[in-house]
């Protein structure tokens, strides 16, 4: 199991879709848990390059700037 709870991930889907498959949730867990460790890993590369080992909502703003 991965480090996102699947009820709230559900109800995004099911917001946006009729139906959806068995599965589903698990899947977008996932990809949002490999998003996060993208974004996380680039944000304390910036705040290092910044000369900081506190890594704040800015780092985390650019880093998905600069992901996307």
């Amino acid at each position: 199991m991965g480090e996102f709870p699947i009820a709230p991930i559900g109800r995004l889907i099911k917001n946006e879709a009729e139906i959806v498959s068995a599965g589903t949730e698990e899947a977008l867990e996932k990809v949002l848990e490999q998003w996060a460790e993208k974004v996380a890993r680039q944000a304390v590369k910036l705040a290092k390059h910044a000369g900081r080992v506190t890594v704040n909502a800015s780092d985390i703003e650019l880093a998905l700037k600069e992901l996307a």
